[in-house]
């Protein structure tokens, strides 16, 4: 096990060659963490296991899915909910990470590649602070990347700063995007500043460049995590939700994120491909916003899965989403109730790539 140095990266994994796959690169699995924390969804957590195990049951049809577990107990009651779906039991694997809620994307490990290396995959173990230390304890959360490091006798990087997973979005070939509203928040690392950030960001992802949006949706509590607002689906385009309704309170923010997608240049100077995908109505539940946004889909190797809110502009995401991923089956799951948790397929996965 191998810590980045702090001040000068010079063990950092970019230096050592290492890099962070786009998500439609090749994945040897999906990992998730199994929810079991009622209060993520208050009166509703009973509702979201037929939708999350349909979800695992496309993934599980192109790769193995990894799933962090508490106990036996919470195993047993995870394998009946997945045969009930006709989930590929053979596909799925477990461990016993005990964790404290099922926000994977942000807690689980970053897994970096360099096939010529003697270690052809690391993880990056990055510091979890529940988004600003809005829902404590977190601290079983925060260690889950070292254990799997540790099982996997993987070297993990640990930069000693915080950050999440949706917080970031890769083009695989050295471009990261981000929001100012999330990385720049005094809630994760106030002694940093834009600049040093996208040091850490950089050194630690493999990438060559960082571009910044400023904001995120009404209703996301992790500050606006750019995976519910642009999404990369290859090297130089991007996918973007913009609000069609000009009194809608996402109106705004969301054409001055387009204003700025269209100014960046990415390494070769080239201007980004930008295809707007539309924001379903307002979904509320008890008198709370949720942040509802067709951007959080998750890329599986055989499958993308987007989220779907019994909305009229369902199908029209899933036909812009399948236009760009000609070559995988597009597939809307009712997300409805999974977002009462404040996310949805995207925010609950990790990708782990191939090498």
């Amino acid at each position: 096990m191998s810590d980045v140095n702090e001040e000068k990266f010079n063990n950092s994994p970019r230096r050592a060659g290492y890099r962070f796959p786009a998500e439609w690169e090749k994945h040897e699995a999906t990992w998730l963490t199994w929810p079991h924390k009622e209060a993520s969804w208050p009166g509703k957590i009973d509702t979201i296991y037929k939708p999350y195990c349909e979800f695992i049951k496309i993934v599980a049809e192109g790769e193995k899915v990894r799933i962090n577990v508490n106990d036996e107990a919470t195993k047993a009651f995870a394998i009946s909910k997945l045969k009930d779906v006709g989930a590929d039991l053979g596909q799925i694997e477990f461990y016993f990470n005990p964790s404290n809620d099922a926000w994977c994307r942000d807690h689980g490990p970053a897994f970096l590649i360099n096939p010529a290396a003697e270690h052809k995959k690391v993880i990056v173990d990055w510091g979890y602070n529940a988004w600003g230390d809005k829902y404590p304890p977190y601290e079983l959360d925060d260690v889950i990347p070292t254990l799997i490091g540790d099982h996997f006798d993987l070297p993990v990087f640990n930069p000693g700063i915080v950050m999440e997973g949706g917080s970031v979005e890769f083009n695989g070939a050295g471009t990261i995007l981000t929001s100012r509203s999330c990385l720049l928040n005094e809630n994760r690392n106030p002694d940093l500043n834009q600049e040093q950030i996208e040091t850490y960001l950089k050194e630690c992802y493999g990438a060559l460049q960082v571009l910044w949006v400023s904001d995120g949706i009404v209703g996301d509590d992790t500050d606006g995590h750019i995976d519910d607002t642009v999404r990369f689906v290859n090297p130089n385009t991007v996918l973007t939700v913009v609000e069609s309704n000009p009194l809608d309170e996402n109106y705004q923010l969301l054409q001055e994120n387009l204003a700025e997608l269209k100014a960046m240049r990415l390494i070769n100077g080239t201007p980004l491909n930008i295809i707007q995908l539309p924001m379903p109505s307002a979904v509320i539940h008890e008198d709370t916003r949720l942040p509802a946004s067709y951007a959080n889909f998750y890329i599986a190797n055989a499958a993308v899965v987007v989220p779907t809110f019994r909305d009229s502009n369902d199908e029209k995401a899933l036909e812009i989403i399948r236009s760009v991923f000609p070559n995988r089956k597009v597939v809307g799951i009712d997300s409805t109730d999974i977002i009462w948790g404040l996310g949805s397929f995207h925010c609950l996965s990790q990708q782990e790539p191939a090498v």
